[in-house]
Protein backbone atom coordinates (compact mmCIF):
# COMPACT_ATOMS: atom_id res chain seq x y z
CA UNK A 1 0.00 0.00 0.00
CA UNK A 2 1.17 3.53 -0.69
CA UNK A 3 2.98 5.18 2.25
CA UNK A 4 0.54 8.11 2.12
CA UNK A 5 -2.63 6.02 2.09
CA UNK A 6 -2.11 4.18 5.41
CA UNK A 7 -1.66 7.33 7.54
CA UNK A 8 -4.57 8.94 5.72
CA UNK A 9 -6.83 5.99 6.54
CA UNK A 10 -5.65 6.09 10.16
CA UNK A 11 -6.37 9.82 10.38
CA UNK A 12 -9.85 9.38 8.95
CA UNK A 13 -10.58 6.59 11.47
CA UNK A 14 -9.36 8.77 14.35
CA UNK A 15 -11.47 11.69 13.11
CA UNK A 16 -14.58 9.53 12.83
CA UNK A 17 -13.99 7.98 16.27
CA UNK A 18 -13.55 11.36 18.00
CA UNK A 19 -16.61 12.75 16.24
CA UNK A 20 -18.71 9.76 17.31
CA UNK A 21 -17.49 10.08 20.91
CA UNK A 22 -18.42 13.78 20.98
CA UNK A 23 -21.75 13.31 19.19
CA UNK A 24 -23.05 10.29 21.11
CA UNK A 25 -21.41 10.77 24.52
CA UNK A 26 -20.53 14.46 24.68
CA UNK A 27 -16.96 13.49 25.59
CA UNK A 28 -13.71 14.85 24.18
CA UNK A 29 -11.27 12.12 23.17
CA UNK A 30 -8.08 13.70 24.56
CA UNK A 31 -5.87 10.86 25.75
CA UNK A 32 -4.07 12.79 28.49
CA UNK A 33 -7.36 13.91 30.01
CA UNK A 34 -8.79 10.41 29.84
CA UNK A 35 -5.65 8.95 31.45
CA UNK A 36 -5.44 11.65 34.11
CA UNK A 37 -9.02 11.09 35.22
CA UNK A 38 -9.39 7.34 34.66
CA UNK A 39 -8.48 6.27 38.16
CA UNK A 40 -9.26 9.36 40.23
CA UNK A 41 -12.87 8.46 40.94
CA UNK A 42 -13.91 4.90 40.27
CA UNK A 43 -17.64 5.17 39.79
CA UNK A 44 -20.03 3.98 37.08
CA UNK A 45 -20.22 7.29 35.23
CA UNK A 46 -16.43 7.32 34.69
CA UNK A 47 -16.15 3.65 33.68
CA UNK A 48 -16.00 4.72 30.03
CA UNK A 49 -12.45 6.06 30.60
CA UNK A 50 -11.13 2.67 31.72
CA UNK A 51 -13.01 0.96 28.88
CA UNK A 52 -11.52 3.40 26.39
CA UNK A 53 -7.96 2.80 27.64
CA UNK A 54 -8.46 -0.97 27.64
CA UNK A 55 -9.75 -0.67 24.07
CA UNK A 56 -6.54 1.08 23.05
CA UNK A 57 -4.44 -1.71 24.59
CA UNK A 58 -6.56 -4.53 23.14
CA UNK A 59 -6.55 -2.80 19.74
CA UNK A 60 -2.77 -2.56 19.78
CA UNK A 61 -2.44 -6.25 20.71
CA UNK A 62 -4.87 -7.15 17.93
CA UNK A 63 -2.86 -5.14 15.40
CA UNK A 64 0.44 -6.67 16.55
CA UNK A 65 -1.02 -10.18 16.26
CA UNK A 66 -2.79 -9.82 12.90
CA UNK A 67 -0.60 -7.18 11.22
CA UNK A 68 2.94 -7.63 12.58
CA UNK A 69 4.44 -5.93 9.51
CA UNK A 70 3.11 -2.60 10.86
CA UNK A 71 5.59 -2.96 13.72
CA UNK A 72 8.73 -3.48 11.63
CA UNK A 73 10.69 -0.44 12.70
CA UNK A 74 13.65 0.31 14.86
CA UNK A 75 13.96 2.98 17.53
CA UNK A 76 17.34 4.65 17.44
CA UNK A 77 17.11 6.17 20.90
CA UNK A 78 18.64 5.16 24.19
CA UNK A 79 16.40 4.32 27.14
CA UNK A 80 17.48 7.50 28.91
CA UNK A 81 16.44 9.58 25.88
CA UNK A 82 13.05 7.88 25.83
CA UNK A 83 12.54 8.43 29.58
CA UNK A 84 13.46 12.11 29.26
CA UNK A 85 11.15 12.47 26.24
CA UNK A 86 8.30 10.82 28.14
CA UNK A 87 8.77 13.10 31.14
CA UNK A 88 8.85 16.16 28.88
CA UNK A 89 5.67 15.04 27.14
CA UNK A 90 3.99 14.51 30.52
CA UNK A 91 5.12 17.93 31.70
CA UNK A 92 3.95 19.50 28.43
CA UNK A 93 0.50 17.97 28.64
CA UNK A 94 0.11 19.33 32.17
CA UNK A 95 1.40 22.75 31.13
CA UNK A 96 -0.74 22.85 27.97
CA UNK A 97 -3.87 21.47 29.65
CA UNK A 98 -3.99 18.58 27.22
CA UNK A 99 -2.15 16.67 24.57
CA UNK A 100 -1.94 16.74 20.80
CA UNK A 101 -4.93 14.45 20.40
CA UNK A 102 -7.08 16.56 22.69
CA UNK A 103 -6.12 19.91 21.23
CA UNK A 104 -5.29 19.03 17.62
CA UNK A 105 -7.89 16.40 16.85
CA UNK A 106 -10.70 17.47 19.17
CA UNK A 107 -10.11 21.16 19.96
CA UNK A 108 -9.35 22.55 16.52
CA UNK A 109 -12.58 21.25 14.92
CA UNK A 110 -14.48 22.97 17.75
CA UNK A 111 -12.64 26.21 16.81
CA UNK A 112 -10.97 26.49 20.22
CA UNK A 113 -8.42 29.33 20.28
CA UNK A 114 -6.59 27.67 23.18
CA UNK A 115 -6.30 24.47 21.14
CA UNK A 116 -4.94 26.39 18.16
CA UNK A 117 -2.17 27.94 20.29
CA UNK A 118 -1.42 24.60 21.96
CA UNK A 119 -1.29 22.69 18.66
CA UNK A 120 0.97 25.28 17.03
CA UNK A 121 3.24 25.11 20.08
CA UNK A 122 3.34 21.29 20.02
CA UNK A 123 4.08 21.17 16.30
CA UNK A 124 6.71 23.94 16.49
CA UNK A 125 8.61 22.23 19.29
CA UNK A 126 8.32 18.88 17.51
CA UNK A 127 9.93 20.39 14.41
CA UNK A 128 12.59 22.08 16.54
CA UNK A 129 13.34 18.80 18.32
CA UNK A 130 13.78 16.95 15.02
CA UNK A 131 16.05 19.70 13.70
CA UNK A 132 18.20 19.78 16.84
CA UNK A 133 18.36 15.97 17.03
CA UNK A 134 19.47 15.86 13.40
CA UNK A 135 22.51 18.09 14.02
Amino acid sequence: MNSIVEPLIGGVIIGIATSLMLFFNGKITGISGICANAFTSLNKKDFWRISFLLGLIVGAIFMKFFFPNFFNYELNFSYIEMVIAGLLVGFGTQLGSGCTSGHGVCGLPRLSARSLVATLTFISFGILTVLVRGL
